[in-house]
């Protein structure tokens, strides 16, 4: 099978690199210095070192070439930019015939509160077949051919099969559904409460406190998820529960990482700055916690992470604040 990610960055690259043991897969970026540099060196430096890519993947950055490359009905167009560089990415798509979509990224767009494939229908239509491909997937595990579940979601039920005929096998097993909105919703909102797990942990408030806020977090991942027309039992799953213990826990996610760095003292830029990769949890905050209010949900956890991010509180007084809040019924 013919595949094309749009996107070099660590997870586009890694999914990328696995994928061309088993089919013709070419990786693309915008910058064309960058893409020439990977092809010279065979390793993208800047965002996944330490991993060469394989001699049978293409690398480049010319975009018709990329679309050209999956024309055929069977072929399978990958698309692995931030939630922020979809729109861009989206309207430069638009003059092609795009047979089958699949995107990556995680997050709802600032400004419109949109889930990416409300963003991609607002630029491409309706006409294009596409799937979310979502689930607990650290780039550098998937890269060294370590065991991994995900799960595509698509109202479309042959482009589901198209998708697990093409990435199931080997370390990676991957599970259908058609709650396209579910998945999208979880593996948005979890990077928020992974911030809020950094924090915690950064405080040093102990193992208890991080097992408290994981699970009142799938509560609210929950809570608004439903409320956007996501199905409950998809938020028990690997778009939900799993995605959302590991980017809570795991020392390489960038969004823990974040409220690791804010618990430390650090001014917000810094912590990005240090970064050098995207961290979704602090684009979809405010977004969320507009969302919460507009549909009436409640979501603590989402609101007092904003309020560090955007509303000068600190850590400590985000921490008090969810503390001194009235008890309530635990599924109420």
């Amino acid at each position: 099978m013919n595949i094309t990610v749009l996107g070099a960055g660590a997870w586009g690259t890694a999914l990328a690199l696995t994928l061309a043991a088993r089919h013709d897969v070419l990786l693309w970026g915008r910058n064309a210095d960058v893409m020439a540099q990977m092809a010279a060196r065979r390793e993208n430096t800047p965002y996944l070192p330490g991993f060469p890519l394989p001699a049978q993947l293409a690398t480049g950055s010319d975009l018709r070439q990329a679309i050209d490359h999956v024309a055929g009905p069977e072929s399978l167009l990958i698309v692995a930019t931030s939630v922020a560089g979809l729109r861009p990415l989206a309207l430069q798509l638009r003059p092609f015939i795009i047979p089958n979509l699949v995107w990556l990224c995680k997050g709802f767009e600032e400004g419109s509160r949109l889930l990416p494939h409300q963003v991609l229908r607002d630029v491409l239509g309706d006409g294009v077949p596409g799937a979310a491909l979502s689930g607990p997937s650290f780039a550098q595990e998937v890269a060294r051919g370590l065991p991994c579940a995900l799960t595509v979601a698509s109202a479309d039920a042959a482009l589901c099969e198209r998708v697990v005929a093409a990435l199931h096998g080997g370390s990676m097993r991957v599970y259908s559904t058609d709650d396209l909105v579910g998945v999208e919703v979880g593996g948005a909102v979890k990077n928020i409460m992974a911030i809020a797990t950094g924090i915690v942990d950064g405080l040093g408030l102990g193992l208890n406190a991080r097992a408290a806020l994981i699970t009142r977090g799938l509560v609210e991942i929950s809570r608004l998820g439903i409320a956007l027309g996501g199905r409950p039992e998809t938020f028990m799953g690997l778009t939900g529960m799993g995605d959302l213990i590991l980017t809570c826990t795991g020392e390489l996610s960038r969004n823990r990482r974040v409220g690791l760095g804010l618990a430390a003292g650090k001014p917000l830029d810094v912590i990005v700055a240090e970064l050098g990769h995207v961290a979704e949890g602090v684009r979809c905050a405010q977004a969320v916690r507009e969302l919460a209010e507009q549909c009436g949900v409640k979501m603590p956890i989402a609101a007092a992470v904003a309020g560090v991010l955007f509303d000068g509180d600190t850590p400590q007084h985000m921490v008090a604040e969810l503390l001194a809040r009235d008890p309530q019924p635990e599924h109420g």
